[in-house]
């Protein structure tokens, strides 16, 4: 029988400890790689193409749900997590499985049990993901290179067919998303949409002037001008108090 080959992606060592002591024993699963991070836990999918990923969610710098974002070709998934009972529910939706730490042998057990005998639909399991959770920062990849943009660098989101091109402070990055994907997902707190074509970062606006007879235009850091919508444009009165 071909073996299971599995990574483990986990930032924390007594984590890490705890799963390859359950695989002991597991005589169709081997351990081919353990990683301590998101970045090098992706490449290790990329270049060693696992069978299955026991991956940990919350990570600094990448978590696991934003490497899978990044994910063109999906391993099967056993989360390690210790995310709240809501997610979780997500996670119930899909065949991959979930361990909420700390968790026991027999419940590793059930985990593998599930991972035999089904196939996992990460696609699906993506988009569970995706509609819970609400973005603390940006993650684009071109190429070989990641790039990580917290969202005080941004300044606006410009809509660009099926992808979105972001503005920073620092430069411009191209990312395949929808305007409404990012409307529900940033802090309408901190982001709001003024056009079809463009959400700002209302910390870097300027002034909102009169453009034309009866048009408006935003005025962000920089000296950059952006149309406001008459359809938007009551919303952004309204969260600027006017």
């Amino acid at each position: 029988m071909k073996k299971i080959k599995a990574i483990i992606i986990e930032d924390e060592t007594l984590a890490r400890d705890l799963v390859k002591s359950y695989l002991n024993g597991e005589n169709d699963i081997e351990l081919i790689g353990e990683f301590d991070n998101g970045f090098s836990g992706l490449k290790a999918i990329n270049d060693l193409k696992p069978d299955l990923v026991f991956l940990d969610v919350q990570m600094p710098k990448l978590t696991g749900i934003e490497l899978l974002e990044l994910l063109d070709e999906f391993p099967k998934i056993i989360f390690t997590t210790a995310y709240d009972e809501y997610a979780i529910k997500a996670f119930e939706l899909n065949a991959a499985d979930y361990l909420l730490k700390p968790f026991s042998k027999e419940r590793f057990n059930q985990a593998l049990n599930k991972v035999r005998e089904k196939e996992s639909d990460l696609g699906e399991l993506k988009k569970h993901i995706s509609e819970t959770k609400q973005l603390d920062k940006i993650v684009v990849k071109s190429n070989d290179k990641i790039d990580i943009i917290q969202l005080n660098e941004i300044l606006y989101f410009e809509a660009q067919d099926d992808y979105v091109m972001i503005y920073t402070k620092t430069g411009k990055f191209l990312k395949y998303d929808t305007m409404k994907y990012l409307e529900e997902h940033l802090d309408d707190s901190k982001f709001i949409r003024i056009h079809r074509s463009f959400i700002i970062n209302v910390n870097e606006m300027q002034k909102l002037e009169k453009f034309g007879k009866d048009n408006y235009q935003v005025i962000l850091s920089g000296n950059i001008a952006l149309n406001v919508s008459r359809s938007r444009y009551q919303n952004l009165k309204q969260y600027l108090n006017l």
